[in-house]
């Protein structure tokens, strides 16, 4: 036994390891699957029995009622689009297609074909003169003008040339040569003027500024800018010390007290909280399955009591009573009745056809009598009677088939 142990141990499956639970999740546990378990099953009861209600209603009522309204909007909605799409617009549509063809391309075309086109051809015709002659009148008058008028022009810029080169370049060099002598005064004039004016500048402007700048200014600057160093520092020193204040009377009065009431009560009554909600749902879950397979319980004995009581006596009677009664009722009162309206009706169809035939019969006699034979009666031929069978058995005159011709 001893060594059977460890081999019967060793083919058991491993479980999965459960985690240690504390005394609160036990204490809870129960009450709490008690409480959501009685809670849960008429909830679930009635969940069940509105989903069964639902189905039935839904096969019952819902479908057939939808089927019942789809043909009727498909009768009253599509059909009436679909006959007057087929039977009216379309018919409609081609007739005024073929009206248009009529009325209108036919007659345009023709227009095209007959009147348009010799019309454009006339008029291209005419175009084409008045090119030719513009062409003549260019090539034979514009340009013999042309020619001569630039030949004009031509001799009277030469007699320029020769004035400017023979008149006008001597006396041009004269008044040159001044030019050049008055521009010499008038720069050095302007020479002596500009540097009188920059050594005024100079020493007028330009030395008091540079020594007012490093003398007076600068100096001043610096001390400006050392204050002002000093009053930043004076505020940075304050600004500093009042946060360094700050920070510590909101640490001591905010942050530490929310800590510790993070710490020591949200925490702890937090982790409860997801204790109970993790149980409150784990005894939903169990809670909602239980009440399932109770909810399935009572539907099948509701079932099986209704089955019971209601389904099969009249079962028994539909088995017992009523198919035997309607064999019998078939055999001796629907079926004799059957045969006889069809006899009735046989014979009907048979005296309404006698009828029918004496009448058309009627009809035919008394239209020869008025009118005489049609054409088709006059060439039908008429079929004599043979005075000898016409089948093989009789006399052969004639074929192949007595004992001096056969072969």
């Amino acid at each position: 036994m001893d060594l059977e142990k460890p081999a019967a141990e060793a083919r058991q499956p491993e479980r999965p390891e459960r985690q240690p639970e504390g005394c609160l999740v036990v204490a809870i546990r129960l009450p709490v699957r008690i409480v959501v378990l009685v809670l849960v099953v008429p909830v679930r009861m009635v969940w069940d029995a509105l989903v069964a209600g639902g189905r039935l209603l839904n096969d019952a009522v819902l479908r057939p009622l939808g089927r019942a309204l789809a043909w009727v909007a498909w009768a009253v909605l599509v059909w009436p689009f679909v006959g007057l799409w087929r039977y009216v617009v379309v018919p409609l549509a081609k007739a005024l297609g073929w009206l248009g063809n009529v009325l209108v391309v036919v007659p345009l075309v023709w227009l095209f074909r007959y009147v348009l086109t010799p019309l454009g051809h006339g008029v291209a015709w005419v175009f084409r003169g008045i090119g030719a002659g513009l062409g003549w009148l260019y090539a034979r008058v514009l340009t013999p003008l042309g020619h001569g008028v630039l030949w004009v022009y031509l001799g009277i810029g030469a007699g320029l040339g020769w004035l400017y080169a023979r008149v006008l370049t001597p006396g041009g060099h004269g008044v040159l040569w001044v030019l050049r002598g008055l521009g010499a005064v008038i720069a050095a004039v302007g020479l002596g003027v500009y540097g009188a004016a920059a050594w005024l500048v100079r020493y007028l402007v330009v030395v008091p500024a540079r020594w007012l700048y490093a003398w007076v200014l600068t100096p001043v600057g610096r001390a400006i800018a050392w204050c002002a160093r000093g009053v930043a520092w004076l505020v940075s020193m304050g600004v500093t010390g009042i946060g360094f204040v700050l920070y510590w009377v909101l640490r001591l009065l905010l942050v530490l007290p929310a800590l510790a009431l993070w710490r020591w009560v949200l925490t702890p009554v937090g982790r409860v909280l997801v204790v109970i909600g993790r149980e409150v749902g784990t005894a939903l879950g169990h809670a909602w399955r239980i009440a399932g397979h109770v909810s399935l319980a009572v539907g099948r004995f509701l079932g099986t009591l209704l089955r019971w009581i209601f389904v099969e006596p009249v079962r028994w009677v539909y088995l017992t009573v009523l198919t035997p009664v309607g064999h019998v009722v078939r055999d001796a009162v629907l079926r004799p009745a059957a045969e006889a309206a069809r006899s009735v009706g046989r014979f009907t169809r048979q005296a309404l056809a006698a009828a029918r035939d004496s009448a058309r019969q009627a009809r035919a006699d008394f239209r020869r009598m008025l009118f005489g034979k049609s054409g088709e009666e006059r060439q039908q031929a008429v079929p004599v009677p043979r005075r000898e069978p016409g089948s093989a058995d009789g006399r052969t005159l004639g074929r192949s088939t007595t004992a001096l011709t056969k072969d």
